[in-house]
């Protein structure tokens, strides 16, 4: 069998995000909002941001990944953090941006965004992934609004006191 190779040639499959995401609005109890600059857009500042891992994650699970992974506040089941995650049950369906497309399955266009709170001490220690996001700032929840590049985020931030208050927080 001279000139057959028994070398076996493997073609990777591509895994796109599900396009299945959250929004988490992490404030103190003065609402001051926690904003976070992308490392891969200039001027790009928004709030905590991720998508499912598998189809069988729910929000809740991925809104406390995405917040640990992208500020290292651990807000996951058993912490002390964990009774200030809030889902607002919210959604938002919007059009992908064309400079993330490449990241879905060619026929998706659209992501739907599950929105959460997330309430923190004033003080509370950040630690950015630097592959994600180069910066951050505590900003009040107007501020905060206006800062924000995508318009769902300065919406959410807008709703924080009239969430908070619907859950008779203060």
């Amino acid at each position: 069998m001279k000139g057959r190779s028994n070398s076996v040639l493997f073609f990777m499959t591509p895994i796109f995000k599900i396009p299945q995401s959250v929004l988490v609005v992490i404030f103190t109890p003065d609402l001051d909002v926690l904003l976070i600059k992308r490392a891969d857009a200039a001027d790009f500042w928004q709030s905590v941001t991720g998508a499912k891992d598998t189809l069988a994650e729910s929000f809740a699970q991925t809104a406390a990944r995405e917040v640990q992974e992208e500020t290292g506040i651990d807000c996951g089941p058993g912490t002390a953090l964990a009774a200030g995650l809030l889902d607002w049950q919210l959604e938002n369906v919007y059009e992908i941006y064309p400079a993330w497309r490449h990241r879905y399955a060619p026929e998706v266009r659209h992501n739907t965004e599950h929105l959460f709170g997330l309430q923190v001490p004033a003080g509370t220690a950040v630690r950015l992934s630097p592959r994600e996001h180069t910066a951050y700032q505590w900003l009040s929840y107007q501020q905060a609004a206006q800062a924000c590049y995508s318009p769902s985020n300065a919406e959410a931030c807008l709703l924080l006191p009239r969430m908070l208050a619907s859950r008779g927080l203060p």
